[in-house]
């Protein structure tokens, strides 16, 4: 296997929803990088960095690709983003 590196990139927000959206921002632009791993996208607190909490759904779906919406979200899976 080879291995992989990660890239911690800090950057602030007041609270865990504002965090969890400005991820999901970041995470959906750097999607069209072969490299990048939005699903993966986690945040959390500065001072305690080991609790993480998952941006995206992330739920494999039938023909191998990946759910787009907010983890926890109501509903079904899906590949488009909700208005």
């Amino acid at each position: 296997m080879t291995e992989r590196w990660v890239i911690h990139l800090p950057v602030t927000a007041a609270d865990l929803p504002a965090a969890q959206r400005l991820a999901r921002v970041v995470a959906r632009w750097t999607g069209m990088l072969p490299q990048a791993d939005p699903g993966e996208t986690t945040v959390s607190a500065e001072d305690d960095q080991n609790v993480r909490h998952r941006v995206f759904c992330d739920l494999l779906l039938p023909g191998g690709r990946r759910c787009l919406l907010r983890a926890d979200h109501d509903g079904d899976c899906s590949r488009r983003l909700r208005g």
